[in-house]
This record gives C-alpha cells, structure tokens and sequence, in this order.
C-alpha cells in the first residue's frame, strides 16, 4: 500500500516539481529503491525524528520538504492523478484560502462511496462537524502555514488522535478551506483501523481538544458530537459509570446525538461496539 501511495504521487499531472518525503515511525527505514522516479520528482526516506507518533512523523516531513506547498498522504491511501492540479487551479481562484481539499472515495470491503466536501468551511464549521469528507489526505496548506502563522501538528495530543482535526480548527481560525467539488483521493477503509480498538487513545485525544478549544462551548451541537463519541469510547471499554455521564452531557445539549443513543445501546450489552462500528463503516462512515 506504502508503494502504491507514493507512486500515486509521483504519477500527478501536475507539470511543476513534486517532491515525496516519506517518513518512517518505530520501523526500520525503506529506501524504496524499486520505485522508478522520472524527472521533476525527487523521492526522499527518513526516519521520524520527532516525537513518536503520527504528529512527530508528519512534522519531521514538514520541516524536511523544500516545497512552499506541503501536501499529507497516509501511507494507505491514493492520489488521483489530476489532485494537484486540480486543487491549485482553485487556490489560485481563491487566495484568501488558508488551505485546500477536495472530496473522497471511501473504499469498503464492499463498495466505493464518493463523500464530496463542502465549497468553503470555516472555523465555525468544524465547531459544529469533523466535516469527514476533508480528509488529511486530500489536504495542501502553504508551508509558511506551519511555520509562522497556525504552527506545526500538536505534538502534544494523546497517541495523536484526532491530530488533522485539530489542525483544522487552528488553520481556519486565520482563513476558510476551499474544497474541490469531486473525490480526488481514495481512502481504504477495506482493512482495519489503527484507531479501531484504542478506545482510550480516543477517549484522551478528544477531550484534550475539547479542553484546548473552549468555543465548543458555543455551539452545543458539536460539543455534543464529541461527546458522544467519548460517550461511545466509555461503552466499548465498559466504563459504565464514566459512559452515562458522558451521554447525559451529550444529551442535554443534543438529545437527538447518535453516538449517545450508540453509547447507550452498547452499554446496555445489546451490540458490542465492534460489530456497531463495523456496521456504520460499511455504509462509508465512521464512529
């Protein structure tokens, strides 16, 4: 998969420089030898030498790239050939972006499902949803973006979950997302998450940001949101006490939250959380 990313890359329309920086975290470095790179892509490996985790690795390629555009791809997931092209045919039409999308294509274990972002999302916007459709892996931002205006990826988050979102909030506080109105990646939601099981991990992740942006508490829908998925964490680790206390916070801000009535369903050990998060990823979503 790491394979096929990269040469999804190498292999963009784009008629300018293009250059990948692969970043390798708690596993020995591959030169990738085998990957053929024609003229005007040059293709780097490195060691993360930052702080373990997502967040250190994604930094250590920000700070490593030369580009003044610095686009993300997970290592299992695919550029579109025109992505680049297309994206920065829109910033240039759009200069007061601060960063740029497009739509994806969620790749199942039974079907693909093309999820399109919206046109323009602001901060307010990612208050009140994750907006799931912007995807890290669709996202370029200037590179004077992480280096003197919204700084780099926060190191800090717990096991670096929900680390892109956060990176949302803190960018659109000095600017809209403009969004390409078609899927120009493919996301492989067809093998498990990393995520999936760490139920902890997203317990912290999640009210770190919850504590780091106190203006959740103006808008009670999104403050719900999360909530509920804490909510959901608590279930699926059978931390009852804990889960109730996180629906009733959810419900009195949103009583119509589906994580919660989630939340509560596993908790009662109607459904266990697998098989409910299994379900909703077959229909392209997630928890």
């Amino acid at each position: 998969m790491l394979r096929d990313a990269v040469r999804s890359i190498l292999a963009q329309d784009y008629l300018g420089s293009i250059e990948v920086v692969v970043v390798y975290d708690k596993i020995s470095v591959d030169p990738l030898h085998d990957i053929e790179v024609v003229k005007g892509r040059t293709l780097r490996t490195m060691k993360n030498s930052r702080t373990t985790g997502l967040a250190g690795g994604r930094n250590t390629g920000i700070l490593a790239a030369s580009g003044e555009i610095i686009g993300f791809c997970d290592d299992d997931d695919l550029w579109l050939p025109d992505k680049l092209t297309r994206q920065l045919e829109l910033w240039n039409a759009n200069r007061s972006a601060i960063a740029i999308s497009s739509g994806i294509r969620l790749r199942t274990m039974k079907t693909e499902v093309d999820r399109l972002a919206p046109a323009v999302s602001n901060f307010d916007d990612f208050l009140r949803s994750r907006i799931t459709a912007i995807h890290p892996s669709t996202m370029i931002f200037l590179r004077s973006g992480f280096t003197q205006i919204y700084g780099l990826v926060d190191e800090l988050l717990p096991a670096a979950y929900g680390e892109d979102y956060d990176l949302l909030l803190r960018a659109t506080q000095h600017g809209p997302i403009h969004a390409v109105n078609e899927a120009l990646v493919t996301v492989r939601w067809d093998r498990p998450s990393f995520f999936s099981g760490r139920w902890m991990n997203i317990i912290a992740g999640l009210t770190y940001v919850l504590q780091k942006f106190p203006e959740f508490e103006q808008d009670p829908r999104g403050l719900a949101r999360i909530a509920g998925q804490v909510a959901f964490a608590h279930a699926a680790l059978g931390n009852r006490t804990d889960c109730l206390h996180w629906i009733r916070s959810t419900l009195a801000r949103d009583p119509f939250q589906p994580r919660a009535w989630s939340a509560l369903v596993v908790a009662l050990g109607l459904v266990k959380a697998d098989t409910l998060l299994e379900m909703v990823q077959r229909m392209g979503r997630g928890l």
